[in-house]
């Protein structure tokens, strides 16, 4: 195959699920008032109508993030006491449900009719009506809830709609939806596996790998991999050959060799092998993830299962760089959406180990089906040091300063800004991008020799930068000893800086990685008064970027798994939270986000 048609060919995958299991279901359970003679007899249609309006929206609206369909089941009929609440919790267990919607538009018996399975998010809707009381079984079964430790989510329209109107008002749209969705990241997390290739990296606290942390907060388990089983692999040439021929042509037509800034260069023949090496190893860390059948029939049955992870990291540093090849390019490729067999769903993998920062990618991934960008918070500029820099001024959007945000690694191709939606720069799930958005993506890579310096064994480090302004959340997961995980979110804009301004600045850190110039969007209080106070706070080196503004997303996610929010700049009205949240207090959500974790404990808590 000649190099234009390498190039020119980039085909659309099927969306596929690669790992063990089904993908969780999202359960409808449509609740009524149980009395017979007269009462539930009016309000079957009703509420199994409003059950199924509910349906048409989740089903329209949402994929999971492989790109399949969102499924949902509805209870065979409705629920007016314990005895079809036990029934439809048989129904959810066979059918994998994995998140749980109760609807009403009436009065119910509370606790009898509640979802009492505990590790699945449960969420409520309350017709707002004044023919029946659907608002009061809100209140009511809100209560059993939090009176028995199951926090559920609440939501109640603003607006007072007229009994069988089957229109979903906006306000409830969006709490429908973003319940789901993050009810669905729980529920696809769970059994799943964090594969961790290698150890501690540089004494960074992210790469200790926290096993109690994946089993009690998120229901997973640590797989562990020693980075020489890439050597095995290599040497005793455990991967499928006619795929790496393929792939290697690929990658030389497709991945330009970038600038040598080493003041002395590797050998053609060494850099050769170089990229060969770096082809091999992205093929053996996504086949180490989840397994590759082809390896079966090639006599190596135990490789071909993988370790079904969800997500992994690569340690590489210092004792993989120091003599091997780093591992830039198969963090970068494993985490975009595409490589030489198309575009599909990105392999999120965190580099140097960082699993804190994995799960961030994994959180950003599930939420919004779109590749992430994995990056060092590295530097604050204020106007008057980019002054003196360059000799320009800041303005617009960055005036008041910017971060740069740049490492080698675990940045998605995706996040050039090459992708398009609605006419503006984006980071689309992979099923929205087309081929010529993928080209152009790789177009804008380019792939230097890395500085020997930092990476003795060589290799290649992706090249890019966001030349594009475009919505972004900064986030990022900390641990801290006696409270468990933290989580902290700066919503903001990646900007495009002039040249003159852009050009200098990068040449002062390290212009073979990607670079991303970042604004947090301030409130004027706390950490979020000043740019350099986002930066003055952030509780780690390393931080996850995801294309939108989706703080109101992660939040939610939180309060699912327990994890309270100490630091983020997302208006109280997007806020959503469970019900019971509210009775830690309310003056000052924040402190009550913290006591609300504290005494519900982790999500799936072995003691």
């Amino acid at each position: 195959m000649n190099t234009n048609m390498l190039r020119e060919k980039m085909l659309m995958n099927k969306p596929l699920n690669r790992l063990i299991g089904d993908m969780p279901k999202v359960g409808i359970r449509p609740v009524i008032d149980g009395r017979l003679a007269g009462v539930r007899e009016s309000l079957e249609k009703t509420t199994m109508a409003m059950a199924k309006s509910v349906v048409r929206l989740i089903e329209s609206s949402l994929h999971h993030s492989n790109g399949l369909p969102v499924e949902c089941i509805i209870a065979d009929t409705c629920i007016g006491g314990v005895a079809e609440a036990s029934l439809t919790a048989e129904k959810f267990r066979k059918e994998g449900v994995g998140v749980s919607l109760t609807v009403t538009p009436c009065w119910c018996y509370g606790f009898e009719t509640m979802d009492m399975e505990a590790t699945t998010p449960k969420g409520i809707w309350g017709f707002n009506g004044t023919q029946r009381p659907g608002a009061v079984y809100l209140a009511a079964v809100s209560a059993g809830h939090t009176q028995k430790g199951l926090p559920a989510f609440t939501i109640y329209g603003r607006n007072v709609q007229d009994i069988g109107d089957t229109h979903i008002p906006a306000d409830v749209r969006v709490k429908i939806l973003r319940f789901v969705k993050a009810g669905l990241t729980v529920a696809t997390m769970r059994g799943k596996s964090y594969l961790s290739i290698g150890g501690v990296s540089m004494g960074i606290g992210g790469s200790i790998v926290d096993q109690d942390f994946f089993e009690d907060f998120l229901g997973m388990r640590v797989e562990s991999v020693d980075m020489t089983e890439l050597v095995r692999r290599i040497e005793e040439r455990i991967y499928d050959e006619e795929e790496f021929k393929r792939a290697y042509a690929w990658v030389r037509a497709n991945c330009a060799e970038g600038k040598d800034y080493n003041k002395k260069s590797h050998s053609r023949k060494r850099r050769d092998w170089e990229w060969d090496f770096a082809v091999k190893s992205m093929m053996i860390v996504r086949d180490l993830m989840v397994g590759n059948s082809r390896l079966t029939k090639l006599g190596f049955g135990e490789e071909a299962l993988g370790h079904n992870a969800i997500v992994s990291g690569f340690q590489g540093q210092r004792q993989w760089t120091d003599h091997y090849p780093n591992g830039d390019f198969l963090e970068a490729m494993l985490n975009s959406s595409f490589d030489w067999n198309g575009i599909r769903q990105p392999y999120i993998v965190a580099t140097e180990n960082d699993s804190l920062n994995g799960m961030c990618m994994l959180f950003g991934h599930l939420l919004t089906d779109s590749a992430q960008i994995f990056a060092d918070v590295r530097t604050y500029w204020s106007p008057e040091a980019v002054e003196r820099a360059t000799g320009r001024n800041l303005s617009g959007t960055a005036a008041g300063g910017l971060l740069h945000l740049v490492n080698s690694g675990a940045a998605a191709l995706d996040g050039c800004g090459r992708q398009m939606k609605d006419g503006k720069p984006a980071m689309k799930p992979f099923w929205e991008i087309t081929p010529a958005e993928a080209r152009a993506c790789l177009k804008a890579t380019t792939w230097p020799p890395a500085i020997y310096e930092y990476f003795r064994g060589g290799g290649f480090s992706s090249a890019y930068g966001t030349r594009a302004n475009m919505p972004a959340t900064m986030f990022r997961l900390n641990m801290v000893k006696g409270l468990g995980p933290a989580l902290q979110i700066a919503e903001g804009q990646f900007v495009d800086l002039p040249p003159e301004i852009y050009t200098v600045l990068e040449e002062r850190t390290n212009p073979t990685w990607p670079t991303h110039w970042f604004v947090p969007n301030l409130t004027g209080q706390g950490p979020f008064r000043d740019v350099y106070s986002v930066m003055n706070a952030w509780g780690a080196n390393h931080g996850t970027i995801s294309f939108d503004h989706i703080g109101s997303e992660l939040i939610t996610l939180a309060s699912m798994l327990r994890i309270p929010v100490y630091m983020h700049n997302v208006a109280s009205d997007r806020i959503f939270r469970p019900s019971a949240w509210t009775t830690f207090g309310t003056a000052d959500p924040e402190s009550a986000d913290f006591r609300a974790c504290v005494n519900f404990g982790s999500l799936y808590r072995k003691v």
